[in-house]
This record gives C-alpha cells, structure tokens and sequence, in this order.
C-alpha cells in the first residue's frame, strides 16, 4: 500500500496545474464559467490519470519484484477517477475560507473510510481492505463536496478564456507538482529499492504519525495562509504585515507542537498500538517528527508567492528543494541507511533557506525574527524529545 500511494500520489502530482490555487488567486475565482471550465479539466484528467495507473501497474510490479502490484494498481487508478468528480465549490470554499464545512467533508470521508478498511481487514485480512477504503473514502469526498458545500452545481463548460487563464497560470505549477512530490515521497521510493518490504511497511508505519505536522501545513497554507495573503498582501501596509505574522507564528507554533508532542511518544504510540515485529517503527517516528518539524514553520512562505501570482518562483524553489533533498536522500540512504532520512529532510530546508528569503523580501514579505524564533523553539524541543528518547538514534542506527 506504500507503493501504491506513491504511484497514485505521483500520478496525481505529476498532472497537476493547480486548479486550486488558480481559482484562490484569480480574479476569476467566483465566475460559474471560470469555475466550471476548470471542473471540466479536472474530469478529463481524473479519467486520464486512471487509464495511465492501469498502463504502468505491470512496469512498476516488476520493477519492485512485488507481482500483487499488478492487479492492485489498476484498481487503484479507480481513485484518481473518483476524485476527479469532486466538486468545483470546493475551490470557492477554500477561496472564502469556508473552514467548517469543509472540515466537515474531510472528516466525513475520512472517517467512512477508515471505517470501511477497518471493517474490511477485520473479516477478510487482506490488503484489497485498504484499497478498497481507499475508494469509498474518495467517493464520500466526492459525493459531500456535491451536496454539502455551498455555491452552484459544478456543470460541464469550456470557456477557451478560462482555459488559456488556466494553462497559463498553471504552467510553471506542473514541475512544482513534481518536486513537491520528490519531496514528500522519495524517501519511500529510495527505501523501496535499498530494504526489504517488509522494512519498508514497518518505516511506513513511523512515518505516517510524523508526517502529520506537514500534511497539516499543506492544508492550512491552502485554505488560511493563501487566502489570507491574497485579501491582505504584507506589501500594503504594517497591518496586513501585522495579520500575517500573527497567522503564521499561531499556525507554526501549533505544527510544531504537535511534530515535538508525536516525537515525544513515538516510541510509546508504537508499542501500544504494534506487535514487537514492528518496534523499530517507533524509533523511525520519533526521529521523522523532529526531522520534518522545519518544513511547516518556513514554508509559509511559499503561499506569499502564489498569491502574488508569481507561480515561477514557487516553481524554482520547490525543484531546487526537491533536487537538493532527493540528491541527499540517494547518498545518504546508500551509504548509511534509515539515518539517512532522518538527515535529508532537514539540511535540504535549510540549505534552501536562503533563497525562501530572498523571494520572500522580494514580496516585502520575510519575516526573519518569526523564523528564527520558530527555529530556536524547534531545536530546544529537538534536543528534550532526543534526551527522552535517547535509545531511538541508537535504534535507528542499529537497524542500518
């Protein structure tokens, strides 16, 4: 299921044009025609990504020596064609902020879903629960997207203006679809070659805990950060620039909480819920909490660019970033093993640091006493969760 998540995510990603954050920043965002041309985008491309799933699934089977990758991945592909059913309101909820219902949705689908493979597993023990949860997740999503949120019904229309707004808009968002799918997923790739399945599934299970923080950021950059960056730009006043620190400094300060509170019971999270066959995961979860905590405190950045409209250098930054993390990742893995990930993720944020800024000031918008605080404050939680869990970096290194 790891693999199969980085192919459906990486299929996903790698056709992205950002129809999200073109509808948040445009001035177009609230047209029916607008909104319905890009609905209708977004079908097409749910249909072709599903076909796509199905022609790779052999190559990818053999290529990881796993031949049940075959039969499951087409199946699987079914999920990039449900969520391209999903409504386009939930563009206009997230360029209004429309938080509760929102919330609602996600939460809705995902608790039908989680209900569905747990139900699954329980009578049939069999990876087909998870998938199978998978889709009926989707497909709640898709269905409460229609009939809960607010704003017309999404009508197939192809509006050549909107088309052209689209495309043009979301050019340079292709490659940082890309690497922010190296980003967030190389390692699993990387590992999936260097250890066995079974290591894989057993570092899967520490990185999904610990990963929460960062897919929490991605969520609220996309529906507080940009947003708010677009109604109340830092370059217009000390009041925007006001607002924006307070926003930033609230949602960063509970990320990284949250990231040094899972640090602090990975070990203890692990043990409670897994068999002895999978301790290692706990040790894996505390160092991956601690190594993915200075993504959400600078990455705010990046919804600054986007809301200018400035798609090209949130491109550039996000492939440098990916190129620089993947390329750690690679080396380091090969020749030190897990550590390796821990390492990568971080030296490659702050590697990239000083380039964040730049853009950042170029949009009067960089804030460095906000960062450095929120880095302080990462390493000196860093370093009690460590002295906690000191056996977790001997664990890890143990392990290979």
């Amino acid at each position: 299921m790891a693999l199969i998540n980085i192919v459906l995510i990486g299929a996903q990603m790698l056709s992205d044009i950002g129809f999200n954050t073109a509808v948040v920043q445009s001035k177009r965002g609230d047209d029916p025609a607008f909104l319905n041309t890009a609905w209708t985008l977004q079908l097409m491309r749910g249909a072709f990504l599903g076909l796509i799933v199905a022609a790779i699934s052999l190559p990818v089977a053999r290529f990881y020596g796993e031949p049940q990758l075959a039969q499951l991945l087409p199946v699987a592909g079914l999920n990039a064609m449900i969520l391209g059913t999903c409504s386009g309101k939930i563009w206009a909820a997230n360029r209004h902020i429309v938080l509760g219902r929102m919330t609602v949705q996600e939460l809705g689908s995902q608790t039908f879903g989680i209900a569905m493979m747990v139900g699954l597993a329980w009578l049939t023990g069999s990876v087909w629960s998870l998938l199978i949860g998978m889709l009926m997740a989707s497909a709640m999503k898709s269905l409460l997207s229609h009939l809960l949120l607010p704003g017309p019904a999404s009508r197939l229309t192809w509006e050549p203006t909107a088309a052209r707004e689209l495309f043009h808009f979301g050019k340079f968002l292709f490659f940082s679809s890309i690497a922010t799918f190296l980003v967030n997923n190389a390692d699993r790739a990387i590992l999936g070659k260097f250890i066995s399945m079974a290591g894989l599934g057993i570092y899967n299970i520490g990185y999904f805990p610990a990963s929460i923080p960062t897919l929490l950021a991605g969520q609220f950059g996309y529906r507080v950060l940009l947003p708010l960056y677009t109604k109340t730009p830092p370059s217009e006043s000390a009041e925007n620039r006001a607002k924006i620190r307070r926003a930033r400094v609230l949602l960063a300060a509970g990320l990284i909480g949250i990231g040094l509170f899972l640090g602090l019971i990975g070990e203890l999270f692990v043990e409670v819920l897994y068999e002895n066959t999978y301790h290692l995961a706990g040790p894996i979860m505390v160092l991956l909490s601690l190594a993915f905590l200075p993504a959400p405190a600078l990455n705010g950045y990046d919804m600054l660019l986007l809301a200018r409209g400035n798609s090209r250098d949130y491109a550039i930054k996000l492939v440098l970033l990916a190129l620089c993390q993947t390329g750690l990742l690679f080396f380091l893995v090969r020749d030190f093993g897990l550590i390796g990930v821990v390492v990568a993720p971080p030296a490659a944020q702050l590697l990239l640091y000083p380039l964040t800024a730049f853009f950042a000031q170029r949009a009067r918008g960089w804030d460095p006493l906000v960062d450095l605080g929120l880095l302080a404050v990462i390493l000196l939680g860093a370093a009690g969760v460590l002295w906690v869990n000191e056996d977790a970096v001997r664990a890890v290194l143990q392990a290979g």
